[in-house]
This record gives C-alpha cells, structure tokens and sequence, in this order.
C-alpha cells in the first residue's frame, strides 16, 4: 500500500517486523495466515508481504525454510534435509500403509464421504484404515449423510494440507482416469471425473 503509516515504515526498515513474524512463526503449531500476523504485529498486510518474501530469500539455503501451506506460513524443514528429518521423526512403524494412503486418496478427492461409500471403492472393509487417518488427524468427521442411518461423513484436515505440502485440495495433482479400472459406483456427492483416485506419496 502506498500510504503506510511511518510506524509501519519503520518497522519494516529496522527489521523489526521481520524479526516479529519469524518469532510468530517459529513457536506457533500451525500455519499463519498474513492477515493474522498483520493482526499480531500492527502492520498492514502489504508490509506483512513483503517482510514474508524477505524471509523466504533468506532462509532459501538453510536447514529451515518458509512454507506457504493451508492457507498460511510456517517454518518447515529444508527438503534436502528431508531423509534427516524422516529418519528422526518418521520410524518405520510410523509410515501409512499402502492401504491407508489409497483411502485417504479416496477422501481428499471425493469428500465428504462415508466409510460405506470408500468401501465400495476399495472393494474391503475400511474400520482400521480410517481408524488409522483419524488418529493421525489426517482426517475427521464432518457430520452425517442425510440418508438412512445417517452414516458418519469424513474429510480432510490442515494436517493433512500441510503433511503433503499442500495449500488447499486444489493442488490435488490431476487423476489420470485411463489408468485405472473404474468401479460402477454411485457418489452423488462427487464430480463426474473425481471417483478414482490412486495412492498419494509424500512431497
């Protein structure tokens, strides 16, 4: 914005600002967004911006990097650290099986859903695979169906955004439909072209 109050001015000028938001984003849990951090330091969210960009050139070849993720920022680990970084936080046993990501797939790309409508895509029982993905939080209930019995509906989390560095389910990577063999499965609730999905693999 061009009529910045000199307060602002100043702060950005000193590094003050910079200094402000690397704090916030350092000790906060989840991604902040540039209208909350211009909220928490005063300034107006053109300043907030621009001090993002300079912290982002910054941090551009150390082990700690900014990400804009779910409609946010935060600090994340570089990703030539990232095989470190999986090694200490990630022990095998941790890892989503084949059939847990196949599900979540089928979630991110169809919700809201129910257990009944992801079983009949995958053809078995989905009790433990989603009993998986709502204790990792990659997933959470959202409701009932309007239907009989009113089954409960599932979808996506932040967690779930930011774990595979995405900013919203809009950056879902096409589904190639002629690679797989679709199931005659109705899903009133999903777009035509959105029913299959395959495994998604961390970025």
């Amino acid at each position: 914005m061009a009529d910045a109050e000199p307060l602002q001015e100043e702060l950005l000028d000193t590094g003050a600002l910079q200094c402000s938001i690397e704090a916030v984003l350092f000790v906060a849990s989840e991604p902040v967004s540039i209208k909350a951090l211009a909220k928490l330091t005063g300034a107006e969210e053109a300043d907030v911006t621009v001090a993002l960009q300079r912290i982002d050139e910054e941090f551009a070849e150390r082990g700690i990097v900014l990400r804009e993720v779910a409609g946010g920022y935060r600090f994340a680990s570089a990703p030539s650290a990232r095989a470190t970084v999986e090694a200490y936080l990630l022990p095998p046993k941790n890892n989503l099986s084949p059939a847990a990501l196949e599900t979540l797939a089928i979630v991110a790309y169809n919700e809201p859903v129910t257990k009944a409508q992801v079983e009949e895509i995958r053809g078995v029982s989905a009790d433990s695979v989603i009993a998986t993905l709502l204790d990792r939080r990659f997933i959470v209930e959202s409701g009932r169906r309007e239907s009989p019995g009113r089954p409960l509906l599932y979808k996506t989390t932040p967690d779930f955004l930011e774990a595979f560095g995405l900013n919203s389910l809009d950056d879902l990577p096409a589904v190639d439909i002629d690679a797989f063999t679709p199931r005659e499965v109705e899903l009133p609730m999903t777009q035509p072209h959105d029913q299959e999905a395959g495994a998604l693999s961390l970025a």
